[in-house]
């Protein structure tokens, strides 16, 4: 009988207030000498450019803390694959000890990342076959304006089974799709034995077994460590999958752990804040309403249209007078996300107000989290070139009332197409996702242009 030991994470999203006690964990589980050998998996978002330090570096300094956990493979999230530009995806994995297992992303010409494979055979120490086939999150209205081509999961594996049929025992996916989605794979594809998967920051505590397929996620933001014991016959069979989670608040907390944190953020700030990006005049200076303004202005200079809508509660903190670096718009602005713009008959134009000014209450203190959003709540939607008079429910475009007939173009958030409360953006919307420069780089580069440091 072969025993095996599988460790794993997602979702870590940069969050390395955890990553002391987990790079320890993983380290000193490594050495286990009950098991034959131990195995140790991430299953993608692992970055996020919230955190300064993983912003100023570009994932650079994620790439080396994650060497000394000694992960055998790891697959992408979206984190990782949208957030970024191509050119940093590219490069993101230049030093990295670890294998990328990837089968749904190809370069535009159809050809794979040069820093990734579409599945890997391990071979444990007892002769067993493992196959590792990583899939990420198919979102290719983000991915395919990126340079990308994402592939949906199953023309994915329908491709790369038959390539690996008969070269394995033991099949494993590195999945960053989430749960609903492992499931689906479990269901159609029952020769997989192990799903280590992500996205949705669900904690399965001892997994979840759908038709025979052992699914694991373990929450978000290293809470958890996965801990998988696998025990496989002579003959290569697996005989018991045992999951498990360990909290991160269980393990020990060394004495310099808060200092190693600390520096982190510090080191961050250091770089970013040398960064010089605009000299804001007195206006701007703890005015939330100036900040909005501005912003809306440099989404719709960027986008191409007269039209724009940002919610309040985008902006962590306000504007200041004087000059503002990129450590500021990374406290003010955390999110990674990409600027829309979208195209809508004027008759849907005044259905999306209407969606917006029906939940208007609702959604001031509504506390939000997913879609790229770093925030608190939701807040109060402002809009450029768009009035709403609330006795007669008229629309106003640019001091017109609105022509339903006509078409309309209007820059907005990727987050609001994906929140569910305002559903004419995704069903009837022509929305075209605007990379690479995401929320913050936009504004920023408007505010350079619009108020520069005079040297």
């Amino acid at each position: 009988m072969e025993k095996l030991r599988i460790l794993h994470t997602n979702d870590l999203h940069s969050h390395f207030e955890n990553f002391p006690k987990i790079g320890r964990y993983l380290q000193k589980a490594q050495q286990d000498k009950t098991v034959d050998q131990v195995l140790t998996f991430d299953a993608g978002d692992f970055m996020d450019r919230s955190h300064p330090l993983t912003d100023a570096t570009y994932g650079q300094a994620n790439i080396k803390l994650m060497n000394s956990f000694n992960y055998d493979a790891i697959t992408i999230g979206n984190n990782e694959g949208i957030s970024n530009s191509h050119e940093v995806v590219e490069h993101l994995f230049d030093h990295a000890n670890f294998p990328v297992v990837l089968a749904n992303l190809r370069e535009k010409d159809e050809s794979m990342p040069h820093w990734a494979v579409q599945d890997k055979i391990l071979t444990t120490k007892k002769g067993t076959r493992i196959a590792l086939i990583g899939l990420t999150a198919a979102y290719p209205l983000s991915y395919e304006p990126n340079h990308w081509h994402v592939k949906m999961l199953k023309d994915a594996m329908d491709e790369v089974l038959p390539k690996i049929e008969g070269k394995y025992d033991v099949l494993i996916l590195l999945t960053h799709v989430g749960l609903n989605m492992d499931s689906f794979l479990a269901h159609n594809y029952p020769q997989i034995d192990l799903i280590i998967g992500g996205h949705t920051h669900d904690l399965l505590p001892h997994g979840r077994n759908v038709n025979g397929v052992w699914i694991t996620q373990t929450g978000k933001w290293g809470h958890y460590v996965g801990n998988i014991h696998v025990e496989i016959d002579d003959k290569h069979h697996i005989q018991r999958i045992s999951p498990h989670v360990v909290a991160t608040s269980s393990m020990r907390e060394h004495d310099d752990d808060q200092k190693t944190i600390l520096s982190y953020r510090e080191r961050g700030k250091e770089i970013l804040s040398q960064e010089k990006v605009a000299d804001l005049p007195e206006k701007y200076d703890g005015d939330r309403e100036a900040a909005i303004d501005v912003s809306l202005d440099a989404i719709a200079d960027f986008a191409g249209t007269n039209l724009a809508m940002l919610s309040t509660g985008l902006f962590l903190e306000p504007f200041k007078k004087g000059i503002i670096t990129k450590y500021d718009l990374q406290k003010i602005l955390p999110h990674s996300m990409h600027i829309v713009r979208s195209r809508l008959k004027g008759s849907d134009l005044w259905r999306l107000v209407m969606e917006i000014e029906k939940n208007r209450h609702y959604l001031d203190h509504f506390p939000l989290q997913g879609m790229s959003f770093r925030g608190k709540v939701f807040g109060q939607m402002h809009y450029r070139g768009i009035k709403f008079d609330p006795l007669s429910k008229a629309v106003f475009v640019e001091g017109k009332e609105i022509n339903p007939a006509k078409e309309y173009q209007i820059a907005v958030l990727d987050h609001y197409v994906l929140v569910p409360f305002f559903p004419t953006l995704a069903i009837v919307g022509d929305n075209q996702f605007l990379f690479p420069q995401f929320l913050r780089e936009v504004i920023g580069d408007y505010l350079a242009k619009k108020y520069p440091i005079i040297r």
